[in-house]
């Protein structure tokens, strides 16, 4: 079952590919202006007709309605391959060049939604319940991070996660008036979303700058937060090397729905108004089976690829795994060292056609990720989302993993954070926290439940870890439990073999931040103490980031229903929290949040 794609003569068995009689030579190491939109253009049929594509394959955006899928012969800048060859039998080990067109083959029956049927909504069961009220939807269990004891385990290491999928994907619940399973809440994700303007380091050489600051727990008496906070180097923009992308998309009929193929059209398209000439960008669609539908175009040539986009239609199963493998294949054909070379899927992550196993994929894009090209995820849609695979995608391929809801989650991923999302300054980065058993005798990692590593991988250059973006920061929170304060465990009846080497006086721990820079095979190292510096009286003497980032981990935790917080400590204490550090908020982001509490609070739907 293959894309229902709008070229006439392709139907749901069949799809060609599409390949550019040559490529031009990406240009030296700089990113030039962006085009006007002026010289862009809308994808009219009349506008998409003069490159080729049929009037007929393409929406009228201003107003006319989606017709059949028809578009007469071949884009002018493609040619075809003299003969068909067929495509091997196991798209994710081995597949067909792009070069080559597949052969059409029969028209398979698209395939329902798994739930119930489709309604004007999104997916319902057949009793009229939304496809997400009867679990359908797969999120990776993780227990909460436990308590430590500093004595027998004084060493914390884990891998960063700049993800923001965890915080789109809550709010798509409580926007439908319904908490979100407690395995789709992920605090480092929703405390990661916010910018917290930290203080930015000054050369691309040492691309981070630490923040840490120390204040008591606003929900355990007793207890104290400690907040560490990276500020990634922001790469100027003429300094920003070239693009080399493929668009992945998911054309599968249970993309049908206005949240999936459609939103993620709308926001391909702002992710199109940020590219340059000297960018490449491929697309590759995939149903029942896969096909490129636009060969490396430059990024001066924006109408022509969002025509391409307008021409795509959902219906079939999901063949993920042979998009995947076609998407590394035009990936590496227009790879060049000097450039940024990434796959970008957009997908509901549901697969269910060839290679759909998510510890299969897991090992085949951490085998391309050694090749330099890097994956990014992108989720959509509600009823059969599987964040599981989405995870299991970035975690492995050296990538993002983001959640659109709205077209306004689209220009926030697409245009506001388009730098931090696609320049890395940073790969493998991880942190390694070692407490002062003077000071400190209990700690609890706040979130990265997934991210979790040994402490001897902290030193280890083979072990992956997170990248980090231009102009990203990265927040992490402990909570701990000073020496001589209530301890959750009693006392060892025989004590430890050996007693504690006491670190500096103040000292509540040594921080330590391990990364490669892009490319490179050979780790560096930035540490710094955690000390009487970083302390405040109370949590609302702290500054405001640490003051909100607190909120947004109490807000988080409270959402997953953990135990670590006091009983009396509820949903009001966190609005007050958010509110007293709301700044500026030129965004709104902020506001948006505190909504999100009271939704939370109240369990109805969230006002628009």
């Amino acid at each position: 079952m293959a894309v229902i794609s709008r070229y006439r003569g392709l139907t749901a068995g069949a799809l060609c590919i599409l390949v550019a009689a040559s490529t031009p030579a990406l240009p030296a190491l700089a990113r030039p202006p962006v085009p006007s939109r002026a010289a862009d253009g809308q994808p009219t049929p009349d506008a998409c007709a003069r490159l080729g594509f049929d009037p007929a394959a393409i929406e009228d955006r201003d107003g006319g309605a989606r017709r059949s899928a028809k578009v007469a012969g071949k884009p002018r800048a493609y040619r075809s391959p003299p003969q068909p060859v067929p495509p091997p039998p196991r798209a994710e080990m081995r597949i067909a060049p792009p070069s080559v067109v597949m052969p059409s083959v029969a028209p398979a029956p698209a395939a329902p939604p798994a739930q119930g049927v489709l309604g004007n909504s999104g997916y319902y069961d057949m009793r009229g319940r939304a496809a997400g009220d009867i679990e359908t939807e797969k999120y990776p269990g993780a227990a909460s991070n436990p308590i430590h004891q500093v004595a027998a385990d004084p060493v914390s290491t884990f891998s960063i996660d700049v993800d923001t999928a965890s915080y789109a994907n809550v709010r798509r619940f409580l926007t439908d008036g319904r908490l979100p399973p407690k395995d789709a809440v992920r605090v480092e994700e929703l405390v990661n979303y916010f910018d917290y303007g930290y203080a930015a380091p000054g050369a691309a050489a040492e691309p981070f700058r630490a923040y840490t600051a120390v204040a008591p727990s606003p929900w355990a008496a007793g207890k104290q937060i400690v907040h560490i906070g990276l500020q990634g180097y922001s790469i100027p923009r003429t300094s920003q090397p070239p693009l080399n992308l493929v668009f992945l998309i998911d054309t599968s009929g249970s993309m049908t729905s206005e949240d999936k193929l459609p939103l993620a059209t709308k926001a391909m398209n702002i992710l199109i108004d940020q590219l340059s000439p000297g960018d490449r960008v491929s697309m590759v669609a995939y149903a029942g089976s896969a096909g490129a539908v636009l060969a490396p175009t430059s990024g001066a040539e924006k109408l022509k690829m969002r025509c391409a986009l307008g021409a795509l239609q959902a219906g079939g199963s999901t063949a993920g795994g042979e998009g995947l493998a076609l998407a590394y294949a035009l990936a590496q054909q227009n790879f060049r060292k000097d450039a940024v070379n990434r796959v970008i899927l957009l997908t509901d992550g549901d697969f269910n056609v060839g290679v759909a196993d998510p510890s299969k994929l897991k090992d085949f894009v951490a085998d391309k990720r050694k090749t330099g090209i890097y994956l990014s995820v992108y989720g959509f849609g509600r009823g059969n989302y599987n964040d599981t695979m989405m995870q299991t995608l970035a975690q492995n391929g050296n990538g993002v993993a983001g959640y659109i809801d709205t077209l306004e989650e689209g220009r926030k991923l697409f245009r506001d954070d388009f730098s931090g999302s696609v320049f890395p300054i940073a790969d493998d980065v991880k942190i390694q926290v070692e407490f002062n058993p003077a000071t400190v005798s209990e700690y609890r990692l706040i979130g990265y439940e997934t991210r979790m590593l040994a402490k001897e991988d902290f030193n280890n250059d083979q072990v992956d870890a997170g990248e980090v973006g231009s102009g990203v920061s990265v927040t992490a929170l402990y909570e701990v439990t000073p020496v001589g304060g209530r301890s959750s465990v009693d006392p060892l009846r025989y004590g430890v073999s050996t007693a504690p080497r006491p670190g500096p006086a103040g000292e509540l721990a040594f921080l330590k931040i391990r990364y490669k820079l892009p490319g490179g095979q050979t780790s560096k190292l930035i540490q710094q103490p955690i000390g009487a510096a970083s302390a405040y009286p109370s949590v609302d003497a702290a500054p405001e980031a640490t003051r909100w980032a607190v909120s947004v981990a109490a807000y988080g935790q409270t959402l997953r229903g953990d135990p670590w917080l006091s009983p009396a400590f509820g949903w009001d204490r966190i609005e007050t929290l958010a509110q007293g550090a709301r700044g500026r908020d030129p965004d709104g982001q902020r506001a948006e949040f505190i909504r999100l509490v009271r939704a939370a609070k109240d369990g109805r739907r969230l006002n628009e």
